[in-house]
């Protein structure tokens, strides 16, 4: 018996580790497009290319206000990385209708509509996070949410 991993195991591996580069100081959530089990793209959670990161100007403006996980994500300086793997992937021309994503939490409702509008068919994730109305409109949508390694 070998002890490969599978499919879904080496993506979520993928997955974590591209959440290290993240700068959030909240968490740090690393994201990867897949399809036909070939990376099309990956993306961390951090503020917009060329812009400080929080601990450069005094910390998190969230964890300042005492914003609750979950809440009030407009308020967050990070761009999400769902939100920067459907970018890249976008700023490449890399089509992504029918992929699947593999997320190291699961994704707020901003993210889950970006996910339903790209195409995306399927998310894997890691953990959980407390926003059920993006599990709702997932499922509206048709978009399978798994969660690996209950």
């Amino acid at each position: 018996m070998s002890n490969r991993p599978s499919w879904e195991e080496y993506f979520m591996e993928i997955a974590s580790l591209v959440s290290t580069r993240a700068t959030c100081l909240r968490r740090k959530v690393g994201a990867i497009i897949v399809k036909d089990r070939h990376i099309l793209s990956t993306g961390y959670n951090g503020p917009p290319k060329g812009t400080p990161h929080c601990d450069e100007i005094g910390g998190c403006m969230r964890e300042k206000l005492k914003v609750p996980s979950g809440e009030r994500m407009e308020l967050s300086r990070a761009v999400h990385a769902e939100q920067n793997a459907i970018i890249q992937a976008a700023k490449l021309g890399i089509n992504i209708e029918g992929s699947d994503m593999y997320v190291t939490n699961q994704p707020c409702f901003i993210c889950a509509k970006m996910i339903i509008n790209a195409g995306i068919k399927k998310i894997f994730i890691k953990e959980g996070y407390p926003d059920k109305n993006a599990e709702e409109i997932l499922k509206e949508a048709g978009v399978e949410l798994i969660q690996l390694n209950k």
